[in-house]
């Protein structure tokens, strides 16, 4: 059986590379880091599994890999890159992977959530340019985090505020208890936090869920953090949000649109911090990442 690690960007390739041996009856190969959605047909040719770290794979691209029985995504956001439903009905199974980064993000979210409140991306930008930038700076011990969503990293994330000494809020679509959390309905979330952090899937009863009301209803100045997924925001009231103040700055790791088109707006505003979609990129996490892939390959192929 074949199968292609279709845009495996070198810290990955080394780490299935390294754990191929492991996949006996398996023939592994690699596509481009950059590789199109156009030339998946090509690199997948009489391939049986699919391994797809960030590539759109568009169902009318599915067509035209005849043979092809198996995705495996290296996430849990495969909606934002193709419809596993669709799939399905081509005979397609979508797999995905689950918990491999949960701390790596949830101190990413903590890192942005720091970075919102002290400016220390714009101190940066300002002494890089020769400017003695010091900025009036928020303190978090004995603030309010709130949850958006509760899963395995709002998890992780709620440990770590709590140990900052941060009032964590939560709420989640499902009924849920965790030690250190108050569960509260979204109303009163969004009206007493001084952080809201977006912990969401992403589905059509979730899309756009921070709608222009919501953030109307949220504490004037208060933080977001985002390293769910871009489309959970209504982006539009976001950045106007952003320019009246009602939002104190946004620290973001997900976009509607990724890679994040140059010149786009929230790159020209002071009270917004980037990041390029790296909140489960660590060396650890990559680890765990390519061995539950692996783990997916073995149960298809019946060497588990």
């Amino acid at each position: 059986m074949r199968a292609v690690f279709v845009d495996a960007n070198p810290a990955l390739r080394a780490i299935a590379e390294r754990l191929g041996p492991s996949l006996p009856g398996l023939a592994l190969s690699f596509g481009h880091p950059g590789i199109l959605p156009a030339a998946l047909p090509e690199a997948l040719a009489g391939a049986q599994i699919a391994v797809v770290d960030h590539t759109a794979f568009p169902i009318e691209i599915a067509r035209r890999c005849p043979g092809l029985t198996d995705v495996v995504f290296l996430g849990t956001g495969a909606r934002s890159y193709m419809d596993p439903e669709a799939l399905a009905a081509l005979g397609i199974t979508v797999h995905i992977i689950k918990g491999y980064g949960d701390t790596a993000v949830a101190e990413c979210t903590i890192g942005l959530l720091f970075a919102a409140a002290r400016g220390f991306a714009a101190m940066d930008r300002g002494m890089r340019g020769g400017e003695w930038l010091r900025t009036e700076g928020a303190q978090l011990g004995g603030k309010t985090l709130g949850l958006v969503g509760f899963g395995g990293i709002a998890a992780e994330v709620a440990r770590m505020a709590a140990g900052i000494g941060m009032k964590v809020l939560a709420w989640n679509r499902t009924p849920k208890a965790h030690d250190s959390v108050e569960f509260v309905a979204i109303e009163r979330l969004l009206a007493e936090s001084d952080a809201v952090s977006m912990h969401l899937l992403l589905n059509d009863e979730t899309r756009g869920f921070l709608s222009c009301q919501r953030i109307a209803a949220m504490r004037r100045g208060a933080l977001l953090v985002n390293t769910a997924r871009g489309a959970l925001v209504d982006e539009a009231a976001m950045i106007e949000a952003l320019r009246s103040g009602q939002l104190g700055h946004a620290a973001l790791d997900v976009f509607e649109v990724e890679p994040l088109p140059a010149g786009h707006v929230l790159t020209t505003l002071a009270n917004v911090t980037l990041s390029a979609h790296s909140g489960f990129r660590t060396p650890e996490a990559n680890q765990r990442l390519i061995e539950a892939a692996f783990a997916h390959c073995r149960r298809i192929t019946g060497a588990s």
